[in-house]
């Protein structure tokens, strides 16, 4: 069974970001229907409940924790890897 998820989630800045989350959830094959909002910081997504936290570890994986989830230096550190993850983003989307 499935259902629509929303995550609120730290260093989601801009449309490369979007694209970085969207390349990087559409690889986890059950997940559908993946909408990312960066004006709110929102991943809204398809799936069964059971990898929720899958896409969370996800999504923590690229610089994008969710919010909340983590503090100090690993939150510095998930700072860095968004910038990296935004920067791949902006340069994968089509001229």
């Amino acid at each position: 069974m499935t259902q629509v998820m929303t995550l609120h989630v730290d260093n989601l800045k801009c449309g490369g970001c979007a694209g970085t989350i969207l390349k990087s959830l559409s690889g986890i094959l059950v997940v559908t229907t993946i909408n990312v909002h960066p004006d709110i910081s929102e991943v809204i997504f398809t799936a069964d409940p059971a990898l929720r936290s899958k896409v969370a570890d996800k999504l923590r994986s690229i610089g994008c924790p969710e919010t909340g989830t983590i503090s100090g230096v690993a939150a510095s550190v998930a700072s860095a890897k968004s910038y990296v993850s935004c920067a791949i983003g902006k340069a994968s989307k089509p001229a």
